[in-house]
């Protein structure tokens, strides 16, 4: 069943991979063994073109770049909504405690782009998040872990493309509490593995991918279209 984004607030509360092709299935395959595996390889495999003509347009330059992100921080916050209206069965005080954090953290960051981009921001996205198990940790916590390591990788894959230094700026402070979220839910699901060879390269550094890798894997949670056929590619 899809699910509006537009949540009132008061109620939610690099390994060198030259080809394209290959970057992908590496980025999924760190995805492997968890709950969110099956469902982003079906969400890859159905949404090969991540710029319908008839989809909600990003718009070019920095604007696009911006509404991309504000796109996938839409999705994050009304996930992470979701998931703490009930949360899975089981679930520890201190997991409960963490994931509304980080729903918190990405309602912010939602709202601040929608804020910054004011008469440029793309409308309000719909979800539709019927392939997740909101009762089962397995399912909660492995599409969490997808969704913070694809946002870390897509802000990443980013950066090159904007041109203002403060946008940059902004956008580097938004990945680097990403990151913090991705690290926290990795070590939820497996103790110590916050920065392992699947998260960090022997160079260091992280995951980066281009906006059409990260829209073919979003696009398998959203039932709005989004046209990002104007984003810079370089």
């Amino acid at each position: 069943m899809a699910e509006k984004l537009n949540v009132p607030q008061e109620q939610e509360g690099h390994a060198m991979l030259s080809p394209k092709g290959q970057q992908r299935r590496r980025f999924l395959s760190l995805f492997a063994g968890t709950a969110a595996a099956a469902t982003l390889m079906h969400a890859c495999s159905n949404n090969d073109d991540p710029s319908p003509d008839n989809g909600v347009n990003l718009g070019s330059g920095d604007i696009g770049i911006l509404n991309y992100a504000y796109a996938l921080e839409q999705l994050e916050a009304a996930f992470y909504i979701r998931v703490t209206q009930t949360f899975f069965s089981g679930a520890t005080a201190t997991e409960q405690q963490f994931l509304t954090d980080i729903r918190d953290h990405e309602i912010a960051h939602r709202e601040f782009f929608r804020n910054a981009l004011g008469g440029k921001a793309i409308p309000m996205l719909e979800a539709d998040f019927s392939k997740i198990d909101f009762s089962s940790r397995a399912s909660v916590l492995g599409t969490a872990k997808a969704f913070e390591d694809l946002g870390v990788a897509a802000y990443n894959g980013a950066g090159k493309l904007i041109t203002d230094g403060a946008y940059l700026l902004l956008a580097g402070k938004i990945v680097s509490v990403e990151a913090r979220h991705a690290a926290m839910i990795r070590d939820l699901l497996s103790n110590g593995s916050f920065a392992d060879s699947t998260a960090v390269d022997a160079n260091g550094l992280d995951m980066a991918l281009a906006p059409p890798d990260v829209l073919k894997v979003a696009g398998g949670f959203l039932k709005s279209k989004i046209n990002a056929s104007n984003l810079p590619t370089s």
